[in-house]
């Protein structure tokens, strides 16, 4: 038998070691990061003299708002009552053992559970300084970040938890905003165009990877069609129809694909089904696929899949 050297293993453990940090991907600190140490626990809140705190100087926070316990690799968050509550990955929690990637939500900062190998250590008093200076750099509290760190469908599920109101915008290649009441959708709108119908600008900005969000004040616009399924089941339906749309996308023409009619067609007409003659009759009257996509009240799916038939059946073909 051989006897292990406790130095060895011990250097091991050490390199395997790995130290957290709380990464602000949203709000006035957007961009700072603070240490959790090995042992102990931080306090989040409002009040500055919180020994050893997280002080966050917003309205939203609570005083002594909620407490992070850390002892080796287990990391749990605890709410200490609150007025507006904390949140993981969308849901309101009392205590929850965080895991790295793990997204909070406190007043209108969202932070990221991040990990660094090794164990190396952030010096606290230089997190808090740079959290200031982030703070300083901002005009306001509003909820900002970039949706490549906290994606469409996540922060919907956020503010639906914690009824949030106001018009959430989203810059990408176009500028689409989702408008909030108390958590709910209640209209989505890309650019000006309102003849998207606001479930099809629901799904396509749910869709979308890369760019900015702000979550802006309520919107007194009224609009004559609303919305009115809870934001559960509208992000539920609205990414099933993303994931179908992706499987069949690789069989799809280019949107700026110029789309016109077989000549002669011949494949009888009266084999096709009401929506698929609609969308035969859109690829002749608009030209392209975008085109097509924009000018029905059926959704991208259901345009995408019809076309994909008629191309497939010789009713269509994609143009020089």
């Amino acid at each position: 038998m051989f006897e292990r050297t406790p130095d060895i293993w011990e250097k091991a453990a050490v390199g395997e070691a790995k130290s957290y940090a709380l990464k602000f991907i949203s709000g006035k600190y957007q961009g700072g990061e603070f240490p959790l140490r090995a042992q102990g626990e931080i306090v989040i809140g409002r009040s500055s003299d919180i020994p050893n705190g997280m002080v966050l100087v917003e309205d939203m926070v609570s005083r002594r708002h909620a407490k992070i316990i850390c002892s080796g690799a287990n990391v749990v968050i605890q709410d200490l009552g609150s007025t507006n509550g904390t949140f993981v990955n969308g849901e309101k929690v009392k205590k929850a053992r965080l895991k790295e990637g793990d997204r909070i939500l406190i007043g209108t900062s969202i932070l990221k559970l991040t990990s660094k190998a090794g164990g190396q250590v952030v010096d606290e008093a230089q997190a808090k300084s740079m959290m200031a200076k982030k703070a300083s750099q901002r005009q306001d509290s509003s909820m900002s970040g970039r949706i490549e760190d906290v994606p469409v469908p996540d922060l919907l599920q956020l503010f639906q938890t914690s009824k949030r109101s106001g018009v959430l915008v989203v810059k990408s290649k176009e500028i689409g905003r989702i408008y909030l009441r108390n958590g709910l959708v209640y209209y989505a709108l890309i650019g000006d165009k309102h003849e998207l119908g606001p479930m099809k600008a629901f799904n396509r900005i749910v869709a979308w990877e890369r760019g900015l969000f702000e979550l802006g004040a309520p919107s007194q616009e009224e609009f004559m069609i609303e919305l009115d399924e809870p934001t559960e089941a509208l992000l539920m339906e609205s990414l099933r129809q993303l994931d179908e749309y992706r499987r069949i996308e690789p069989d799809l023409p280019a949107l700026n694909s110029p789309i016109e009619l077989e000549s002669p067609i011949a494949a009888p007409l009266r084999d096709l089904k009401p929506d698929q003659l609609d969308v035969l009759q859109l690829a002749h009257n608009f030209g392209t696929f975008q085109e097509a996509l924009n000018g029905s009240d059926l959704s991208d799916l259901e345009i995408a899949t019809h076309l994909l038939f008629l191309l497939k059946k010789g009713y269509v073909r994609e143009g020089a």
